[in-house]
């Protein structure tokens, strides 16, 4: 009698070590599946806003109006069912470096018609980006004044997210030019996440004196929001993936070209999640409620991260490349990014898509 008792307590310990191993063991891309299946409920078929954009790069909301910059020169406003394309006349000729245009654009609360913009040029034979502001009149956009120039541009990586912060100052991210040793150069604008006042001038409280270098560090960083507390977050394309989202802190070193990923090091600031050996190369970002949602080009779709979580699921693909996104209370808005020479279009991209929430998510 003993000895049963006895085979049958080491058969339930057996059989819950079992569930547990089998627990520890299980396949983390079945539970990513899972997650992603039940992510995607969560919105709706895409919606056309408006098609044959030429490489989009910026959305841009203004009262019922919304505005997307294109690379090639141009703003599109789309209203209802307007849609009005037109070009930016600008001090300098377009850069065409890949990854160059016209890129970031903003619009101030009290917009009548000056906006914000950031675009790549070439002088003898060197390649520049510059922060204007644009006034809009009835046939065209032009520039109307430097706010900070000379930003080195290279080959690749250019940056080019432009924000206004709940501080109402405007933040610009600009890559490393293609020059890593630039993003650890505290003399130079490459591989930084910039802050100013509005009319181009270096905020007071900025972290290092007459300086406009809010944070350094950065490879590629295109991707800028805040959440309800007020905290910055950046999205950045990482070298052979290990791209990253980094919680800003003014005066912080993110560590490119020294670390990346979950490499770390003194003085250093790791990113609160990355891509691993996945690639994403995200863009643009925007916070909603508790998460934040990410652009993403080579990853082709929407990626939600959970900062309470860690979790980054993905919440929209089968679209293509995507190089912006904003959400509202109905929906998420997103611009394709197919037409840039690196992605595959549809007869009708780039494309304004809006994806509506579904009633039960």
């Amino acid at each position: 009698m003993f000895q049963r008792i006895q085979l049958l307590f080491m058969m339930v310990i057996v059989l819950l070590l079992s569930a547990c191993a089998n627990e520890e063991d299980m396949d983390p891309t079945d539970e990513k599946e899972e997650l992603v299946a039940r992510t995607k409920e969560d919105v709706s078929t895409p919606k056309v806003i408006a098609e044959n954009l030429q490489e989009p790069w910026e959305i841009a909301f203004v009262g019922e109006r919304i505005f997307v910059s294109e690379r090639t020169g141009n703003i599109v406003a789309i209203r209802e069912d307007k849609v009005q394309r037109k070009p930016v006349r600008l001090n300098k000729n377009l850069s065409n470096q890949p990854e160059a245009g016209l890129l970031g654009i903003v619009f101030p609360k009290d917009f009548e018609n000056v906006a914000f913009a950031y675009y790549s040029y070439q002088r003898d034979g060197t390649y520049f980006q510059r922060v204007i502001t644009i006034e809009e009149t009835e046939k065209e956009w032009a520039e109307s004044e430097i706010l900070l120039d000379h930003i080195p541009g290279g080959q690749f990586h250019q940056g080019g997210r432009l924000k206004i912060g709940p501080d109402e100052k405007l933040y610009v991210t600009t890559g490393d030019a293609t020059n890593p040793a630039l993003s650890q150069d505290l003399d130079s604008l490459a591989g930084k996440i910039l802050r100013m006042n509005v009319d181009g001038t270096i905020p007071d409280d900025n972290p290092f004196s007459n300086s406009y270098v809010y944070s350094y560090g950065h490879r590629n960083p295109q991707g800028l929001a805040w959440d309800s507390n007020g905290r910055l977050f950046a999205s950045e394309h990482g070298a052979n993936a290990h791209d990253e989202i980094n919680q800003i802190k003014a005066g912080a070193n993110y560590g490119w070209p020294i670390i990346q990923g979950s490499e770390e090091k003194d003085g250093m600031i790791s990113p609160v999640t990355h891509s691993g050996e996945e690639t994403w190369a995200p863009s643009g970002m925007d916070f909603f409620y508790d998460s934040f949602y990410f652009a993403s080009l080579r990853g082709e779709g929407v990626r939600k991260y959970d900062p309470e979580t860690e979790r980054v699921n993905l919440v929209i693909s089968e679209v293509g490349r995507i190089r912006d996104v904003d959400i509202t209370e109905a929906g998420i808005y997103v611009i394709t990014n197919n037409t840039d020479g690196r992605g595959v279009p549809s007869d009708m991209d780039d494309r304004l898509l809006f994806f509506e929430w579904n009633p039960e998510s």
